[in-house]
């Protein structure tokens, strides 16, 4: 079964290759089936901004498609970054300058204030146009200087204070038990299994 990951993020798409590496699925990219162009997230939540990106790649690709949107949220900040995750420190920033930008915002934060997690919300989207959903959570908190270099976005920043490591810290095995998307991909994972079938 083809699977497009609606991404031109390699490392996300890394990600999910080994997620679902034991599934019977031919995953591929946007750029692999030629769609260049990247869907406005305009939702308020990382929810509807899932379901926009499945479902214009879904129809585009006439491929069963799957989408997440994903974000950081920091209490200290009212939640934010949250959906604006990736355009927090400007439409084209950098990870390092997303990074340095939410550290010099926090930098007032003590330690005992500076609780975080990651959300991420998935759908799949079938070419009919039925969508599915699951989401997946894990929390931590921001740390004052970034440690780790596996990982992408907000990784060497967020700690994992039980365990002492940033998201970055961790092997890609351990990353893909406890992240925000791996939670979120285990839901996709059945859903997957169950509409194999028909398809």
């Amino acid at each position: 079964m083809r699977l497009l990951i609606a991404t031109h993020n390699r490392g996300k798409f890394k990600e999910y290759r080994e997620i679902f590496a034991d599934l019977p699925l031919d995953l591929v990219t946007l750029d692999d089936v030629g769609i260049r162009d990247d869907v406005d997230e305009t939702g308020a939540t990382f929810a509807e901004n899932a379901r926009l990106k499945a479902a214009h790649s879904a129809r585009q690709s006439n491929l069963l498609t799957l989408a997440d949107d994903s974000g950081l949220e920091v209490d200290a900040l009212g939640g934010e970054p949250g959906v604006r995750s990736k355009r927090y420190a400007g439409e084209n920033a950098t990870d390092a300058e997303r990074i340095a930008f939410l550290l010099d915002r926090m930098r007032e934060v003590p330690r005992a204030e500076r609780a975080a997690r990651f959300r991420c919300t998935i759908c799949i989207a079938m070419p009919d146009g039925t969508l599915y959903e699951t989401d997946g959570s894990c929390e931590g908190e921001i740390i004052f200087a970034p440690r780790g270099t596996n990982g992408f976005g907000y990784d060497p920043i967020f700690l994992f204070p039980e365990r002492g490591v940033t998201m970055a810290e961790l092997s890609d095995e351990e990353k893909n038990k406890i992240s925000h998307r791996a939670h979120a991909a285990q839901g996709a994972r059945t859903i997957l299994q169950q509409i194999s079938a028909p398809l």
